[in-house]
């Protein structure tokens, strides 16, 4: 423990944001730095606990609490305090292959399970991991570290999110020659193409992979398994093949008017935005544009959350988010919703508080389900007709969404964004190798195992357990690499 008395004496402190009124202005990112002395004084706030809930990830109640990597938290909180800056960059990168990515988009449920949250505010445990990853690179301590010898075995990996990185750097380590194949042309996956750059910026992304590419992984872009290189060949011509292409068949949302012009899935308009950004500096125009528009996005996630943001940097007349979510309390419901879970409260997200700060509101309607969209006489998307909702049990004992006689409301809107989700991996690859799949289509392999219904086949990240964070991806990477360093090897040291 740093100091015993720390967590009562010091108060949880973050570093400011950019103004919000001025960082829509631009795409970069808008979090500012904490001083080495304040970082000292936040990581002298943790407890040691006996039991770190912190570190100690699963999930309850359909969410995750505490870290899916098990990152060492107590452990690098009290290096951090002694300024002990290089032994806490090693300590985070026994458990973390990519804490500069978990450092700036993962929502943390470290904190939600941080025992001095009982009493009073988290441990500011996401900062100290990305202020100490990226103190390693602005030292020099990051550095390409390959293979002493190779083992002769070939591994292929269909897709380089962050489970496909994960994967390939730890089988790159355990000495096996890598190959990542991405159908994208750049490298990262949604960590390059679906998450923005105000929140994740793309040098981030390049430059962990420049590392990689310096440790020996080979890189393919441009390239989908299954089209452009049948799937079995991967097979044949690898002793292991690792799916990771993520869950990216977009949940269909099929009510009157859903084909008019102006309606678009939130990935087409999130990923054409990022690429014409990282081509031209959206000069090119070749991306969805809000501007001047009215926009209505379907969906109260991160993703939805993330087109709010998008939407107000290309200068849209105005913005609504719906969620079909009741509006959180202020504070955690001890009964419903008790410490070591998820908190679920209410707090304005990043591009919730742009929205605040432009137009006076937070730009969200809860409890609210879309029923038909409304055309002009051209056939573009001119309105939205919804109603409100509430969560009730029917007869069978399943929870459902009933409306609310006379909460009939209509919207305007010229521009519509669906985010309500993915209904798992497509289905070219997964049909080509005959692999077996659950009751969500998701890619079927025991977690643990990673092991598919196809003979040197496994399966990590959002194609196996579906739509989830990237801190999950990066566990199961991790994990289906020693699964698959124990196949062709007997045994394995990777953790």
């Amino acid at each position: 423990m740093s100091t015993p008395t720390g967590f009562m004496e010091i108060t949880r402190q973050l570093p400011a944001d950019r103004d919000p009124v001025e960082r829509i202005k631009d795409w970069e990112e808008f979090h500012l730095h904490l001083s080495d002395e304040e970082l000292r004084s936040q990581g002298a706030r943790c407890m040691d606990c006996g039991t770190p809930y912190c570190h100690t990830g699963m999930e309850l109640s359909g969410g995750a609490s505490g870290c899916p990597v098990n990152n060492l938290i107590p452990e690098w909180n009290n290096l951090i305090y002694r300024d002990q800056w290089r032994d806490a960059l090693d300590r985070l990168h026994k458990t973390n292959n990519f804490p500069e990515f978990t450092g700036r988009v993962c929502p943390a449920p470290c904190e939600g399970a941080c025992t001095v949250g009982l009493i009073g505010s988290p441990v500011t445990i996401k900062n100290i991991e990305n202020s100490i990853i990226e103190r390693g690179f602005d030292e020099g301590w990051v550095v390409p570290q390959p293979p002493f010898e190779r083992t002769g075995k070939r591994v292929a990996i269909v897709g380089s999110g962050p489970a496909g990185l994960a994967a390939a750097a730890q089988l790159n380590k355990a000495g096996h020659e890598v190959t990542v194949y991405e159908r994208a042309d750049r490298i990262g996956g949604l960590l390059m193409y679906g998450i923005p750059t105000m929140k994740l910026d793309k040098k981030v992304v390049e430059r962990r992979v420049q590392i990689l590419e310096a440790e020996g992984v080979k890189f393919v872009t441009n390239t989908e398994i299954g089209k452009d290189i049948p799937s079995q060949q991967l097979v044949d011509e690898f002793d292991a093949v690792v799916l990771c292409g993520g869950a990216t068949k977009p949940r269909e949302f099929n009510i009157e008017g859903r084909e008019l012009k102006g309606v678009h899935y939130a990935m087409d308009y999130l990923n054409g935005t990022i690429k014409s950004y990282l081509d031209s500096n959206l000069e090119d125009g070749n991306y969805i544009s809000a501007k001047d528009q009215d926009v209505i996005v379907i969906g109260g996630g991160d993703t939805g959350t993330d087109c709010v943001a998008t939407a107000l940097r290309h200068g849209c007349r105005s913005v609504t988010q719906f969620g079909t979510h009741t509006k959180a309390p202020l504070t955690r419901d001890s009964i419903a919703n008790p410490w070591p879970q998820f908190p679920n409260v209410y707090t304005l997200d990043y591009a919730q508080e742009e929205a605040k700060a432009l137009y006076g509101n937070d730009p969200r309607e809860f409890s609210i389900m879309t029923t038909r969209f409304a055309s002009d006489e051209e056939g573009n998307v001119k309105e939205l007709h919804t109603v409100q909702i509430e969560r009730i049990v029917d007869e069978t004992g399943r929870k459902i969404y009933q409306p609310i006689p006379g909460t009939e409301r209509v919207f305007p809107a010229s521009l519509v964004l669906i985010a309500i989700g993915f209904d798992g991996p497509e289905s070219t690859l997964v049909d080509q190798l005959k692999l077996e799949q659950d009751r969500r289509s998701n890619v079927k392999a025991e977690y643990g195992k990673y092991q598919t219904s196809a003979e040197k086949v496994f399966a990590a990240g959002d194609m196996r357990r579906g739509q989830s964070l990237v801190v999950w991806a990066i566990n199961e990477g991790r994990e289906a690499a020693r699964e698959v360093d124990k196949f062709l090897m007997g045994s394995s040291l990777l953790p």
